[in-house]
């Protein structure tokens, strides 16, 4: 049936996940860049961006999370 209401969604959560790896992904450049690993930029060897790329990494790891807890509260 289409509209079973019995049905829980397949794909909870999967919004929330993916805005935290595109995160990490970002804050992680963000850092290598702060940290001069990745020379050559207007962000590199800026140790404020080290910082947030930190802090952006964090939040997304916080939202992969999140998204894996609602995915198995969806299953429940």
């Amino acid at each position: 049936m289409v509209n079973n209401e019995t049905e829980t969604p397949r794909l909870r959560g999967w919004l929330t996940m993916s805005l935290g790896l595109l995160a990490i992904v970002l804050g992680a450049v963000w850092t290598l860049q702060g940290l001069d690993y990745l020379a050559g930029h207007l962000m590199s060897d800026q140790p404020v961006w080290a910082a947030v790329g930190g802090v952006v990494a964090a939040g997304g790891l916080a939202l992969v999370v999140v998204g894996m807890r609602r995915r198995e509260a969806g299953r429940a």
